[in-house]
């Protein structure tokens, strides 16, 4: 194993601690530093690992920290923010548009519909209010009684009686 630079060992702390494989990280390493890293030299710096027991507490520090800023902060994550999410679904469509791909476009437009109308979130869009933000009017529906026999307009008059004259 080559000994890594400081800011090399940082970064394999930090993206470990976010989640990222140790295959992942190798990739990340070499396409960020130009370097050839196993992913099992990763994996020594994941104090969740057998490899790692041996960690510096400075190292186990910082990845604790990372990962409980990770875990408590969504917002660091672009795809957590609906604007990232459209931008992205928009290049998707432009991509298949121009490969001819209408199928794709059909069902990345319908993930757009779903994404703006709040399916994936737990807000709903209900009226809670009346005409222009008002209360919501409740009438008393006129009841034609003229299909009653005179049992049933009995019956009523009691039930109307033994409810007393403001209740109905």
């Amino acid at each position: 194993m080559a000994a890594l630079a400081e800011n090399v060992k940082l970064r394999i702390v930090q993206a470990l601690a976010c989640f990222d494989t140790p295959s992942q990280v190798a990739k990340e390493i070499k396409a960020e530093f130009g370097l050839d890293v196993a992913p099992q030299q990763c994996e020594a710096y994941d104090p969740n690992k057998r490899a790692g027991q041996r960690l510096s507490d400075k190292y186990r520090a910082i990845f604790e920290e990372t990962r409980k800023t990770f875990l408590e902060d969504t917002s660091l994550i672009g795809v957590s923010h609906r604007a990232v999410r459209l931008r992205t679904l928009q290049r998707m469509i432009d991509k298949c548009e121009a490969q001819g791909n209408v199928g794709m476009v059909a069902q990345l437009l319908e993930q757009v519909a779903k994404e703006t109308g709040d399916a994936y979130t737990n807000r709903h869009r209900l009226e809670h209010t009346g005409k222009d933000g008002g209360p919501i009017k409740s009438q008393k529906a006129p009841v034609d009684l003229s299909d009653l026999t005179d049992e049933e307009l009995e019956v009523l008059e009691r039930l109307s009686a033994k409810s007393g004259p403001d209740q109905g």
